[in-house]
């Protein structure tokens, strides 16, 4: 969980015939690279408006660390005093690699602007032993506790929103339906570049054809993702929100759709329905930009326009 000063990125493997012990080092060397400063001139860097830590949460069976960013003190101690602040609970992109590290800037920028705190979910991630559902229980489970604790995490928890990006946003759309079934409500959900839809259908939308291996092999990386997430046995229609029953009563969202992205298309068609089913939600569409752009201020020129959209549309629906 510590960050590291510098790391080199590792070759990506290819996806379509990696073995799991090859995956794993993979994930190990690939999320040093992002929690080290040499990633920083792609990841960005964080505002110092921003208190940045780890924490750990003790939940049913496990103890799971969360990366937590609060308005930075001013020196009068206010900052550090406040107890009503609004929650944002945010999960990182990235099934079977990835970190919360990734997003501190976006995060970061959430913290001090909103101003708000911002608890990341440093989930489980896909593994052979390891599926979809057990990240898809810590989203959850990392809300819940800290709504239930909500003194002493120093937050309003009238005022709640879920974010998430990629299979973060996969997290965070189920986290938003289990939170209106256990009757949580929640003021908004932030979904970038969402897969919503891990059954057969992942890959029959027009937009994994167009860019399944352009500007990036996607399609190996996907196949991966579903295969890891959703083992035999496993009920896929239930761990993908694109295909739930009902998605009437859900928190207003904000959907961000990169139009160079293979599940460009599963954000549409969540949106879609999301829209057929009452619940409010706004489509932003960001021309050329690709697959987890947010969390590239580097190296993708849009970073700052959706990031200033996200900060209006949660400041917004979090005011008092």
């Amino acid at each position: 969980m510590s960050e590291i000063a510098t790391s080199k990125r590792p070759l990506e493997p290819d996806f379509s015939v990696i073995t799991t012990e090859e995956l794993l080092a993979y994930r190990d060397a690939e999320n040093r690279f992002r929690a080290s400063s040499t990633a920083r001139t792609i990841l960005g860097e964080p505002n110092p408006g921003a208190a940045i830590g780890w924490q750990e949460i003790t939940l049913p069976g496990r103890d799971l660390p969360v990366r937590v960013y609060r308005p930075a003190s001013t020196g009068d101690g206010e900052a550090a005093a406040r107890t009503d602040l609004p929650l944002v609970v945010h999960v990182h992109g990235g099934g079977f690699v990835g970190t919360a590290v990734q997003c501190d800037w976006t995060n970061s920028h959430l913290a001090a602007r909103l101003p708000a705190l911002v608890v990341s979910v440093e989930h489980r991630l896909l593994a052979p032993d390891s599926p979809l559902a057990n990240a898809a229980d810590d989203g959850w489970d990392v809300l819940d506790h800290v709504v239930r604790h909500a003194a002493q995490w120093g937050v309003d928890p009238a005022r709640t929103a879920v974010f998430g990006e990629s299979c973060g946003a996969l997290i965070s759309a189920l986290t938003a339906i289990r939170a209106r079934e256990a009757g949580l409500e929640l003021k908004a959900q932030v979904l970038v570049n969402p897969a919503v839809d891990v059954t057969g259908t992942m890959f029959d939308h027009p937009s994994i054809a167009e860019y399944a291996y352009s500007p990036t092999r996607a399609l190996p990386l996907l196949r991966l993702f579903q295969r890891l997430a959703v083992p035999p046995g496993a009920d896929a229609g239930a761990l993908s929100p694109l295909h739930a029953d009902d998605l009437s009563g859900l928190a207003p969202a904000l959907v961000v759709v990169p139009t160079q992205d293979a599940v460009a298309d599963h954000g549409r068609r969540y949106a879609e329905r999301l829209h057929a089913a009452g619940t409010s939600v706004r489509h932003s569409e960001y021309p050329g930009a690709k697959h987890a752009f947010l969390a590239m201020p580097g190296v993708e020129p849009q970073a700052e326009t959706a990031q200033a959209e996200i900060l209006t549309f949660l400041r917004a629906a979090l005011a008092k």
